[in-house]
């Protein structure tokens, strides 16, 4: 079944491609990024999963990683670590909110590598992963920005001056609840603060990179730049956690966080 997703998850991992669909495709820049990252930045942590977790609470999986969501449902193990895999399959209807796990960061550029998944067992598998600031005041949760892989596409998103700015989320609120078309101004607002490219997700592995590099962000897949975009909040000046969320089944086999400045 499906599992019902909170208006923060269905935002995320709803298809964007329709935002921008009337622009010509940006010219993806000539940049290998784990290079980048490895020749000039210094790596933060590094966890391969080579361990059992602990249980199912908000520090089980070890490492300095805490659950945002384990303590919500306990009795349904959402992260196991098999083999040096940490397999995650969210509860997310019993949690009312996709399984969303951190681990602190700490940089203003930067980026994330992390081997990933889709192990084929859900139908609309999805991974969303990106960074947040809880102590910035005018966010909610922090949410700063994301990079957000549907079976179809791949978006970026600037959440900290976009949706997740506590007034556009208000503003928008009252016309989302009396199911009303959003104002122009606000609409075309909102468009600029986030992309979406085309891509038609597998069973494969895959190396997964997101940088952040003054005011733009970039993903790649295996060494090829997929998606990048430039808005002011990608500029945000401490990334204090790295956070990946997934409202059903991904398995992750390694992350390196790393900073350039």
């Amino acid at each position: 079944m499906k599992p019902t997703l909170t208006l923060f998850t269905a935002l995320l991992l709803a298809p964007l491609a329709a935002l921008h669909a009337a622009d010509p495709k940006p010219t993806a820049p000539s940049r290998d990024d784990v290079a980048w990252l490895r020749e000039k930045g210094t790596l933060l942590f590094h966890d391969a999963f080579e361990r059992e977790e602990t249980g199912n609470s908000m520090k089980a999986i070890g490492n300095g990683w805490e659950s945002a969501t384990a303590d919500r449902v306990p009795q349904i193990k959402q992260a196991d670590l098999d083999g040096g895999i940490l397999k995650l399959a969210s509860a997310t209807k019993e949690a009312g909110h996709a399984a969303h796990i951190h681990h602190d960061a700490g940089f203003a550029d930067g980026g994330a590598i992390v081997r990933f998944k889709f192990p084929g067992l859900n139908k609309d598998e999805a991974l969303t992963i990106g960074f947040v600031d809880r102590e910035t005041k005018g966010i909610h949760a922090g949410h700063l920005c994301y990079g957000v892989l549907s079976q179809s596409n791949i978006a970026l998103m600037d959440s900290k001056t976009g949706v997740m700015n506590l007034e556009i989320r208000k503003r928008r609120q009252e016309y989302l609840d009396r199911k009303e078309k959003l104002p122009a101004d606000l609409e075309a607002l909102l468009k600029t603060k986030q992309i979406s490219v085309p891509w038609k997700a597998d069973t494969d592995w895959h190396e997964l990179v997101l940088v952040t590099e003054g005011d733009e962000l970039r993903l790649s897949m295996d060494g090829k730049i997929l998606a990048h975009h430039r808005s002011e909040g990608f500029a945000h000046p401490m990334k204090r956690w790295f956070s990946f969320l997934t409202p059903s089944t991904v398995w992750i086999d390694d992350v390196k966080v790393w900073k350039v400045k």
